[in-house]
């Protein structure tokens, strides 16, 4: 069974272009890094029973003895043709790297990266929520929080509508005043986006570290996060009905911060 997960691994490389030998024994490591070494690898996969049930080998540099553990996700030929960088004719990318963000970062790690983070508090629809999340990801957001009493199977709907955008960015269900101590504790900018804001998006910095909070359908942000908040930013609305949908608001924010960060 080894083997075959062994096999599979080199095909993938090896269909990427990457050069990839299986060690040809079943030595103990060293005796394993002595025969990589002498070939001239520049590293080597670490793939044991505990990597293959996490589906995380282990990458390690043999010039500098540095290990990264590698999450492997298997995608549709489309979902890695949408992704890859390079997708104009008929030559599709057998394998693709994500960098920059991590999807499997812890809440601490999350803050010590730093960045732009979203805390969505009370939504309760899970379309909506998908939406968000995709917004967030899409406008290059760090990481994205959310507070929500919703099920088991609400949350998968939710994720669903995000066209699966959580693969790409760290998503954590959590308390959300808890978020907004935690932001404060890491030094983090609070800006809430509510109808009683008296400044728009344009004159509001979203440089550096920041936690954007947008509130749920009906009831908005809580007032004890409001009290927290450093800004209270308010999304001008000139027609009658008395609001956007939960995603116009935070496109809007989200543009305009991907603009500054980008200038």
């Amino acid at each position: 069974n080894l083997m075959k997960e062994y096999i599979k691994l080199q095909t993938t490389l090896r269909d990427a272009g990457i050069s990839t030998e299986i060690y040809p024994g079943e030595n103990k490591l060293k005796k394993q890094m002595e025969y990589a070494n002498k070939i001239k690898s520049p590293a080597v996969i670490l793939f044991g029973e505990d990597e293959i049930k996490s589906g995380k080998p282990t990458l390690r540099d043999l010039s500098s003895g540095n290990e990264k553990s590698i999450p492997i996700k298997e995608g549709s030929e489309r979902d890695i043709w949408r992704m890859a960088r390079d997708n104009k004719g008929d030559n599709k990318p057998k394998i693709l790297a994500l960098v920059g963000r991590n999807p499997y970062a812890s809440i601490d790690e999350v803050f010590q990266t730093g960045g732009i983070i979203w805390l969505l508090a009370g939504a309760k629809y899970p379309v909506n929520i998908g939406f968000t999340i995709r917004t967030a990801e899409v406008s290059g957001a760090n990481a994205v929080f959310i507070d929500s009493n919703l099920n088991n199977s609400e949350r998968k709907g939710a994720l669903r509508a995000s066209m699966k955008a959580h693969r790409f960015i760290p998503l954590h269900w959590a308390d959300g005043l808890s978020i907004v101590d935690k932001a404060k504790n890491f030094g983090y900018r609070i800006i809430s986006i509510e109808d009683v804001g008296s400044k728009s998006p344009w004159e509001v910095d979203f440089t550096g570290n920041v936690l954007l909070i947008i509130g749920g359908e009906r009831e908005g942000i809580s007032q004890s996060i409001l009290d927290k908040s450093d800004v209270i930013l308010r999304i001008p609305m000139t027609g009658f009905v008395p609001s956007f949908n939960l995603q116009a608001p935070m496109a809007i924010v989200a543009a305009e911060a991907q603009r500054q960060r980008s200038a």
